[in-house]
């Protein structure tokens, strides 16, 4: 079985090699092969996941390339983790929109935009490759702003699910605190991508959210940054992104006292890469944890399982709407809990969703539609429409400055911006 990495080269990959390694029974793998047009970053992420499988005895081999086509041949599945425009992209995302007094974030508001700017074209361009040379092959993406990709996926007719790491993380975390197996935990997980609650933790059939908000609701607000008051009156647990929503000004005022995320990940990949040049280095560095994306390997080697083995188990991915929020267009993107089988992912029944948490899921997925005509078809005009139509910004003047600011900082990869 053939796996492939587009992005391959990311210091975050051993990451995916350490599940790979840990879960071959799950995922019987021969071959993965590592795309990235950056050859020198490559190497060296390729040299310590071949280490890493080696001591694991696992047979895999490792494929390091940048030629898209000699990655994805063959594959039955595709990973899809790039960053278009690297950390220094990623850095003006989040600095850029804190001069208009504005939060500043990779996949959400006004740096979530750019981001979908930059990338949905690179993503089809890919995604064609894959239908050309690997046509059975299912795309898994990771690429942020996920529920914008994965709906420019579909929407392209492409064999493509959205993955996230928020859902598994609160269901490792409420296990530990429950003291049960994270297998014997489901969630009524419910949103769009970064923007979800979770109204209900089943532990054997029963619900035991209001007993987690009772005896951790302390230590649950303090990982999503929101008051435990705010959690103990709602009564469900929001993600972390809906703190940029609930205490908006509080974290451009955070944003603007410290440097940025990018910067702090630049400096970690810059030791990453280090370790990874050590011939000796052989495991997952302790230093990787601080990088992101916890448990992503195991959801990623679950999802990729199910859609090729057929297990028809549950999972939460993005996937077409489809129904499940009747408030919402069918062709949405949705978080939920799907069933997964070779087939694809099929929504699961949702029960209504509150007007305090479905308007807001209603206005962010509109802005989604309108950002993605304005990474398909370019135009200022309609970067404009996409910032105007988003909740945490909505004003005409902000968002003309927003959209000035935003085009020429990323001018190098907008070709369509010297028209604008």
């Amino acid at each position: 079985m053939k796996l492939a990495v587009v992005g391959g080269g990311s210091t975050y990959t051993p990451e995916l090699i350490d599940g790979f390694a840990r879960l071959r029974d799950e995922l019987p793998l021969t071959e993965i092969a590592l795309v990235d047009p950056d050859g020198s970053r490559l190497e060296l992420v390729a040299g310590i996941s071949r280490r890493m499988l080696d001591r694991a005895g696992h047979p895999a081999k490792v494929l390091a390339t940048s030629s898209v086509r000699e990655g994805v041949a063959g594959a039955q599945a595709v990973l899809f983790q790039l960053r278009v425009g690297g950390q220094a992209a990623r850095d003006v995302d989040e600095t850029l929109p804190l001069r208009c007094g504005c939060v500043g974030q990779e996949t959400t508001g006004a740096g979530g935009l750019a981001k979908a700017l930059r990338t949905v074209p690179v993503v089809l361009e890919l995604a064609e490759q894959v239908r050309a040379h690997a046509p059975e092959a299912w795309i898994v993406d990771f690429t942020n702003p996920v529920g914008i990709v994965t709906r420019a996926l579909l929407d392209a007719g492409h064999r493509a699910i959205g993955l996230c790491n928020v859902a598994i993380g609160f269901q490792r975390r409420f296990a530990g605190r429950l003291g049960v197996d994270p297998s014997r935990v489901s969630l009524g997980h419910v949103g769009l991508n970064h923007l979800t609650w979770e109204r209900s933790v089943m532990v054997d059939g029963m619900d035991v959210l209001p007993k987690l908000i009772a005896e951790h609701g302390q230590s649950i607000a303090d990982d999503i940054g929101l008051p435990v008051e705010l959690v103990t009156r709602l009564g469900v647990v929001p993600s972390y992104y809906l703190r940029y929503f609930y205490a908006h000004d509080l974290v451009v005022a955070e944003q603007r006292a410290k440097p940025s995320r990018a910067a702090e990940v630049a400096a970690m990949e810059a030791e990453l890469l280090k370790l990874y040049a050590d011939p000796s280095v052989d495991t997952k560095p302790a230093l990787l944890e601080k990088r992101g994306g916890a448990f992503y390997s195991e959801a990623a080697v679950a999802l990729i399982a199910s859609l090729l083995g057929d297990r028809g188990d549950t999972q939460v991915v993005n996937v077409r709407n489809a129904g499940a929020l009747p408030f919402l267009p069918d062709e949405a993107v949705i978080e939920v809990p799907a069933v997964v089988g070779a087939g694809g992912a099929v929504p699961l029944p949702v029960p209504a969703v509150e007007p305090l948490y479905a308007g807001l899921i209603a206005n962010v997925s509109a802005y989604e539609s309108v950002a993605l005509e304005a990474a398909l078809r370019g135009g200022a005009d309609r970067v404009r429409n996409a910032l105007l139509a988003h909740p945490l910004i909505g004003q005409e003047a902000v968002a003309g400055e927003l959209t000035r600011l935003l085009l020429e900082a990323n001018r190098a990869h907008l070709p369509w911006v010297v028209s604008a």
